[in-house]
C-alpha cells in the first residue's frame, strides 16, 4: 500500500452511514451508495468543484451480478436521478464521463436498448450537452452473449462498450494535445522525407502538402480506444489474492480513465467516480498529479481497491 495511504473508517448506526474508508496522498475512498453520498452533507464542500466525472454505472445486464444491476424502466429512473446531482457536481467546464455497455433481451437474440434510453433521459433530466461518443474495443473480450454466439452461431461477439461524454456546456475543457498518439512509421517518414503526394481526393477534397509537413510530437487519436483487458499480475489482483479477496467482475482497463483524465482535466483538478469498484478511475487520477474522490457500495471491492496503491 502507498507510504501515504491511511485507513481512515468511521462507523455509524446510521443505516445510510457514509464511511470515509481511506485516504492517499491525493485523494479518498468513501464507503456507501453513490446516492447515499451524492445526499449527504460531505459532498457539500466538492459541489462545483469537480472537473471529471468518470464512471463505469452498473449495466443493465440479464443476469443479475454481485456489483448489483437493474433492468427495464427501473433502470432507466435509476439512472437518470443521478444527472442533476452530477451536474451539480461540476466545476463550470467540468464534464461528465459515462461508460455504457451492451445489453440483450432476455432469452432473445435481440439487443436491447436500455442503455441508449438511460442515456437520453440522463441528458434531458441533466440538461447536458453530448460533446462526443467513444468506443473502447476489447479485442481479448471473451465470445458473448454465448447462446447466441457460441451455441447457435447466429450472432458475433460483442467486444466494445459506448463511453459518453456529456458536459453542462458547448466548450467543457479539453485538449487533445495531451493525448497524442505515436506517429505511424509511414507519418515518420513523410516527416523525413518532406514529399507528400497532395491534391484531389475521391472525396473531392483538395490536400495542400504544408499541414501535413508540421511534426505536431503525435497524431490526434480517434475516438475508438483499444485496450486488450488481459492482465492478471498486476498489483491489484496480487493484492486481493494475498488478502483473499474477491476480485472486482468487470475491472476496466487502467488506460481507459487515464486517457481521459488526461484529455478532460489538468493537474491538479478533481476528478470523481460514484460507481468506484476496484477503484480504477482513482488510481490513475492518482499517477497522474490530480486530486480525486471515489464512492463504492460493496466493502470487500473497497478493502480489495487498496492494492491499487501499493508501492512496488
Amino acid at each position: 500500500m502507498n507510504g501515504n495511504a491511511q485507513n481512515s473508517r468511521r462507523e455509524s448506526p446510521n443505516r445510510k452511514a457514509i464511511n470515509f474508508e481511506y485516504k492517499t496522498r491525493s485523494g479518498g475512498m468513501f464507503l456507501c451508495k453513490a446516492e447515499d453520498f451524492l445526499a449527504s452533507s460531505r459532498a457539500k464542500k466538492y459541489r462545483g468543484k469537480v472537473q471529471l466525472i468518470f464512471t463505469s454505472p452498473p449495466f443493465p445486464l440479464n443476469t443479475k451480478k454481485a456489483y448489483g444491476n437493474l433492468r427495464g424502466d427501473e433502470y432507466t429512473n435509476w439512472l437518470a436521478k443521478f444527472a442533476a446531482v452530477f451536474k451539480a457536481m461540476l466545476a463550470p467546464h467540468g464534464s461528465i464521463v459515462l461508460e455504457m455497455g451492451n445489453a440483450w433481451e432476455s432469452g432473445r437474440p435481440v439487443m436491447s436498448t436500455l442503455a441508449l434510453e438511460g442515456l437520453l433521459r440522463f441528458l434531458k433530466q441533466g440538461d447536458l450537452k453530448l460533446a462526443q461518443q467513444f468506443i473502447c474495443y476489447n479485442p481479448a473480450r471473451l465470445p458473448s452473449p454465448a447462446q447466441w454466439v457460441n451455441i447457435e452461431r447466429i450472432r458475433l461477439k460483442d467486444s466494445y462498450t459506448h463511453l459518453w461524454w456529456m458536459a453542462a456546456t458547448e466548450r467543457p475543457y479539453a485538449n487533445n494535445k495531451n493525448v497524442l498518439k505515436p506517429y505511424s512509421p509511414s507519418m515518420l517518414k513523410l516527416l523525413s522525407t518532406k514529399k507528400y503526394n497532395s491534391g484531389k481526393r475521391p472525396s473531392q477534397h483538395n490536400i495542400g502538402s504544408t499541414s501535413f509537413l508540421t511534426n505536431n510530437n503525435g497524431a490526434i487519436p480517434s475516438n475508438v480506444l483499444t485496450f486488450p483487458n488481459t492482465g492478471n499480475g498486476d498489483p491489484y489482483q496480487l493484492y486481493c489474492r494475498k488478502q483473499n479477496l474477491e476480485l472486482h467482475p468487470a475491472r476496466m482497463h487502467t488506460g481507459l480513465p487515464e486517457f481521459f483524465i488526461k484529455f478532460l482535466s489538468k493537474p491538479g483538478d478533481l476528478v470523481f467516480d460514484p460507481f468506484a469498484g476496484s477503484n480504477t478511475t482513482g488510481a490513475a487520477a492518482e499517477k497522474l498529479g490530480r486530486r480525486w474522490i471515489a464512492v463504492e457500495a460493496r466493502s470487500d471491492y473497497v478493502r480489495g481497491s487498496l492494492g491499487r496503491f501499493r508501492e512496488e
